[in-house]
Parts: structure tokens; sequence; C-alpha cells
């Protein structure tokens, strides 16, 4: 989550049974750096550094998570409205998958056609695709569902054609506190592309649940974010 992602976190959570690891989000570029100190200005919690110390900081932090976790996988969740700043991060020591952000619903970053309004580019799928074929690492998409005027599916399909890796899929329902299991496992036997599903994973018997749905794999925000977590992912 915004602000608390970073590398002092992750080290201590990733005895928990983590093999992927998740830095950021971070905002690459002018617009979105501007985003970000908005919503700081407000007083909420964000990741926010200036242009020329951003690409440092995220190899820095990358570092400081491989030499004391060797074999965890780092991914770095990112923010552009362009896709260049996301390729060149995606150059840096370490990491090994760049998660472009088409997720985040402030409005600070909504506003300028980042975060979730990036499902509402009609050149998405241009976008996803120039990051996959410049990319040095492995290419993540995140996205939220259920958002207004969006069709989850379709979204998810466009991704999967545009070359991604990875759809890290917050199945949010937006009726009620729980995951739309639904809409998650019709994302996962309709398309081939892999799967992290993500939204309400605070049990065991959750993370059962959404290997039911077709999952390859699962994150959890919410449940970790006191850096402790109540029951064990290590057999997962």
């Amino acid at each position: 989550m915004a602000g608390i992602t970073n590398a002092e976190f992750l080290n201590n959570v990733i005895p928990y049974g983590f093999d992927v690891v998740t830095l950021g989000g971070y905002s690459l570029d002018e617009k979105t750096i501007e985003a970000s100190q908005k919503i700081i200005e407000r007083g909420r919690k964000e990741f926010h550094f200036e242009l020329d110390k951003i690409i440092p900081h995220i190899e820095s932090e990358a570092n400081q998570i491989k030499k004391t976790h060797p074999n965890v996988r780092i991914s770095a969740n990112v923010r552009s409205i362009n896709p260049e700043p996301i390729i060149e991060a995606s150059k840096i020591k370490n990491l090994d998958i760049i998660e472009l952000n088409c997720h985040c619903r402030q409005k600070e970053i909504t506003s300028i056609g980042c975060g979730q309004e990036m499902l509402k580019r009609p050149d998405l799928a241009e976008f996803i695709s120039q990051i996959v074929d410049g990319a040095k690492s492995e290419v993540s998409v995140k996205i939220r569902a259920n958002v207004e005027g969006i069709n989850t599916l379709d979204v998810a399909k466009i991704i999967e054609d545009a070359g991604a890796d990875y759809i890290h899929l917050d199945a949010m329902n937006p009726d009620v506190f729980d995951a739309d299991w639904k809409l998650l496992e019709n994302v996962c036997k309709n398309t081939d592309i892999k799967v992290i599903g993500n939204n309400s994973i605070d049990s065991i018997d959750k993370v059962k649940k959404m290997y039911q749905c077709g999952v390859y794999g699962f994150s959890i925000a919410r449940a970790i974010i006191s850096g402790t977590l109540n029951f064990n992912i290590s057999n997962f």
C-alpha cells in the first residue's frame, strides 16, 4: 500500500511465507509526481521522490531486499502517463517484475488519466505492448475490478493480448466487503494469462477459495499491513 511497502517493511514480512513482494506504488513522471505531492498535502501516506531520484531509490530498495532474501522475486508498482519511464524502471538491477498501476483511485491520480482511469484509455493495448516490447523484466498490470463503465473481463483480455505476463486483479466488489469471487473465476476461466488474485485475503480459507477460482497466485495487502500475519501461507 502507498507509503508503506518499502524494503524495510517487506524484509520484515517475507518470513511469513511470501516468495514475491511489491515495492510502491511509485510515480515516475512529472505529472504523477505532482499528483503524489497533492495526496501527501491532504494527509494521506504516499511515496514521493523527485524525478531524478526515483529510479535510484527503487534500485536501492530492491538491492536491500535481495541482499536479505536473495530468492524472493521483486516487483515495483509504478504510475506514468507515458510508457517510457516504466520501461526505464524495468531495467533496474534486481527488479524481476515491473507492474503498471491501473488500479489507484485517488482523485489526484485519476484526474490526470492514471490509476484506474487508465482502463478507459482507447490506446491501453498499445500502451501495454510498448512496455512489454521494451521491458527488461516481466510485466504485470494491476487493475481494479468493477470500475464503473468498464467490463473487467474485456480489459483482462486486452492485457493478455498486449503480451503482459500477469494480471494482478483486485477483485473489488462494490456491494460487499469481500472479493467478487464470481468475477475472479470468470476472468481465470476465460483468459490464459497468469492471474494474481487480490482482495479480502485474511485467512487460509480465503486463500483456498481464491485458488478454487483458478488463480496462478494471490496477494495480500491489508491483512499484513500491521507487519504481522495471523496465518501461515508457506504451503501455498
